[in-house]
């Protein structure tokens, strides 16, 4: 995270907000405005960790509140200290702790060994707006608190090398690639991804059923690989995130279209590429259509770019789908409440079929893309090459940026939606 003090703004301080309510700085509003109550609070966990109290989010700040940024602390076993103990302390459920220490012997603890202990929230924040520091932390936590999660790199953006980040669930033969944040400004659908891994993660360690579905039975058929942010530098510019000279690049392509509110209407990466308008899917096609509506040049939507795949976040993306060769993906953006199946007349097999099941499980409109839309986007490519369903799910309604308030019928629909993607239609 960068360094944060009075007068900062944006999304990465109202997740230092959060840290900090979760430490137990009570009071305290998640606003994303650095004023007075939050150096405040700051400098009290700041006193109470030994740090110097001078209300300034730096690196010493940030590594001692990185338990509650993550959702889970590492705990060094003191003598005579049990499971139990270690977790009464930390507020946490012995049952996590044994799922995040895979063979621990909790009768056999050993001074100087390290427990990680599950802190008692949950990982993935829905209160604040997105960014790649929170996905960062979102991945060390979940990561810790079920070892069974596989998590890495795959890529990273055109400007900053920020990483792209995939997590992967599961351990059957079915695989399934669920891709989000593609576009800058419907960041939320990232930690709605997110929240499903994590959802069907603590589930199968409690021995729940998922949202009506068997969570071992989704465990064990499949495996599900989420890339929650394509374009990680273009939602931290829509969310406040982003500062200094790519900030200003930025705002210098968007002073050329004013009819774009500036950061609200960006979908772009921070070349001004339309990572949605990337794919060898009849790019040519969409260049046609897009450059005579205007996009002819680096903006903040629309843009297709100068070749298929020229910018690395989209590339990034073709290379995790070759080398998963999944049986079906799913491309989240937002809105309308609507599925799109097809590319042009290509109806894969059980396209259809797991097309009418995704929108019974969600009640959104299983729709046949637009013309003016139907080329070169992620879904089109992969239907094309693959010859497998992919579907673009445009969830929510209302103008984009859609508001946190919007995530909750966001999730009923979207989460049952993606129960069914991976497991398939019933033999």
């Amino acid at each position: 995270m960068q360094i944060l003090k009075r007068g900062s703004s944006g999304a990465e301080v109202s997740f230092l907000q959060l840290g900090l309510v979760r430490s137990g700085q009570s009071g305290l509003v998640t606003d994303g405005d650095f004023g007075s109550a939050t150096a405040e609070a700051l400098r009290t966990f700041q006193r109470r960790n030994g740090l110097t109290a001078d209300g300034v989010f730096g690196p010493a700040s940030e590594r001692a509140l990185a338990p509650w940024l993550r959702g889970a602390a590492v705990h060094t076993v003191q003598p005579g200290e049990t499971l139990w103990r270690i977790a009464l302390r930390y507020g946490a459920d012995p049952s996590a702790v044994e799922t995040a220490n895979p063979g621990l012997d909790p009768f056999d603890l050993r001074p100087g060994g390290r427990v990680t202990v599950p802190l008692p929230f949950p990982v993935v924040p829905l209160t604040v707006p997105w960014c790649s520091a929170a996905e960062e932390y979102c991945f060390q936590g979940l990561s810790l608190r079920y070892p069974g999660a596989k998590s890495r790199v795959v890529g990273h953006s055109a400007v900053r090398v920020t990483p792209i980040r995939a997590l992967t669930v599961g351990e059957g033969p079915r695989r399934v690639l669920y891709a989000a944040a593609t576009h800058a400004n419907e960041w939320i659908t990232a930690p709605l991804v997110l929240r499903w891994a994590e959802e069907l993660l603590r589930c199968r360690a409690a021995g729940e059923p998922f949202l009506g579905d068997d969570a071992d039975e989704l465990y064990e058929r499949c495996q599900i690989t989420l890339v929650p942010t394509v374009n990680p530098d273009g939602v931290d510019l829509v969310t406040g995130a982003l500062a200094g000279l790519p900030l200003k690049q930025a705002a210098a392509i968007g002073e050329g279209w004013p009819a774009i509110p500036f950061p609200a209407g960006w979908k772009a990466n921070l070349r001004g590429v339309d990572l949605n308008l990337q794919f060898p899917a009849l790019w040519e096609t969409a260049r046609e259509i897009k450059f005579a509506q205007g996009y002819d040049r680096p903006a903040p939507r629309d843009f297709v770019g100068s070749a298929p795949l020229s910018e690395p976040e989209s590339r990034a993306l073709a290379a995790l789908t070759r080398e998963l060769d999944p049986a079906l993906v799913l491309s989240f953006h937002t809105q309308g409440e609507v599925i799109y199946w097809k590319f042009l007349d290509r109806e894969p097999p059980l396209g259809l079929v797991i097309g009418r099941l995704l929108a019974e499980r969600s009640g959104y409109a299983l729709e046949e893309t637009p013309y003016a839309s139907g080329f070169a986007g992620y879904k089109d490519w992969f239907i094309d090459v693959f010859d497998r369903p992919g579907y673009t799910v445009e969830a929510g309604s209302g103008e984009n940026p859609l508001p946190l308030s919007a995530f909750d019928p966001i999730w009923r629909a979207c989460a049952p939606l993606m129960n069914a993607a991976a497991l398939g239609p019933e033999e």
